[in-house]
């Protein structure tokens, strides 16, 4: 087994429960990181047996331009989507985070962390 993890993401959505969060949108960063074997991938170095993180940073840029109002749903569908589309994937973690949410307070981000394991 191995781990590859993508870390601080970037990202501008439109995610939160306010309207003005839909008008205005907000900086985000998610980290997402996977459990995969890695020998394969270790012998051959070939990237057709390993989990392209090209692909994982796709799911999450595609994901994140889809408008929540939870950073719980957001997070749910990238896990989902990653086991979906990667079947060498056997679990996967992402932390979403909201930059300066608007919250009342000076809050430098809030983040949620999901967890997903292939049945």
């Amino acid at each position: 087994m191995g781990v590859i993890k993508l870390k601080n993401i970037r990202t501008f959505s439109y995610h939160g429960c306010l309207i003005e969060e839909a008008k205005i949108g907000s900086d985000y960063t998610v980290d997402l990181k996977i459990k995969t074997n890695l020998q394969e991938s270790a012998q051959t170095d070939q990237l057709g047996d390993t989990v392209d993180y090209v692909h994982l940073n796709k799911i999450v840029a595609e994901e994140m331009a889809i408008r929540s109002h939870l950073l719980e749903h957001v997070a749910k569908r990238i896990n989902i989507r990653v086991l979906a589309e990667i079947k060498s994937v056997e679990k996967t973690t992402v932390w979403v985070s909201k930059i300066n949410p608007p919250i009342g307070g000076d809050v430098e981000s809030v983040t949620i962390k999901m967890t997903e394991k292939r049945a």
